[in-house]
């Protein structure tokens, strides 16, 4: 797992493919944040709070993660190379977790330029200082539980397709429906008591609860379970591509 996990990584970096995504991740959210009039622009709001930050960044990750995950398999095996990672020594669950380490962590990477705009809210706040500590912690701790989510459901869509433009299109199609389709699904209340229980079914509930401040144990076990369920499903597939 660890050869497979470092030679992505060596991969994605060693290309530029990493060092593109995460600049254009960090030149979308300084634009958004300090420089566009729009909703999210922290002088527009008026409060020292990162909260605009952690509501524009799951749909930045939407479109982001997919595009770093459709290469997992989806090229392997547009290029051949995908029958030899059979013949080397590394079970089809190494193959597969190790790919999904790399992916969540060129995620991960996409949100320390974040810490510029942690710092700047810190000092800009009246008095210094004046920050939720308690919900920007537990917000980055949801950031990262949904970048994991998302990337095991991008490897999902990989395992699944024959190249990596139905890969990307399968993966953000996919990252859509859990984080936004199912919750608006819900909210337009055409299933009565039953509507509670398909909210929980997507990921919006669940990391809500995080940029509350609020780490619930239960939603936890919901993003682990996601994570398991989209990766034992990825070692199905890509078990009978072999």
């Amino acid at each position: 797992m660890f050869a497979i996990f470092r030679k992505e990584l060596w991969s994605s970096f060693g290309n530029w493919s990493a060092w593109v995504v995460i600049g254009a991740f960090s030149l979308i959210t300084t634009l958004f944040l300090f420089f566009f009039e729009n909703d999210f622009n922290i002088f527009d709001i008026g409060q020292a709070s990162l909260q605009s930050y952690f509501t524009l960044v799951p749909w930045l990750l939407m479109f982001i993660i997919p595009a770093l995950s459709m290469r997992a398999f989806a090229e392997e095996q547009q290029t051949g190379t995908l029958n030899w990672l059979f013949s080397q020594p590394v079970s089809i669950p190494q193959l597969v977790t190790g790919k999904f380490f790399a992916v969540s962590a060129v995620g991960i990477l996409c949100l320390i330029p974040s810490l510029v705009y942690f710092y700047t809210v810190y000092v800009l706040g009246v008095p210094a200082g004046n920050i939720d500590m308690g919900m920007t912690l537990g917000s980055y701790l949801g950031l990262i539980i949904l970048i994991a989510a998302f990337s095991a459901v991008g490897v999902l869509a990989s395992s699944l397709s024959q190249n990596q433009i139905m890969a990307y299109l399968l993966g953000v199609f996919m990252c859509f429906i859990l984080y936004f389709g199912i919750e608006q699904l819900a909210s337009y209340k055409l299933l009565g008591n039953a509507d509670y229980l398909l909210q929980n079914v997507g990921f919006y509930q669940h990391f809500l609860g995080f940029t509350r401040g609020l780490i619930d144990f239960k939603d936890i076990a919901y993003f682990v379970l996601i994570i398991g369920l989209s990766l034992a499903l990825s070692n199905y597939f890509i078990t009978g591509k072999k």
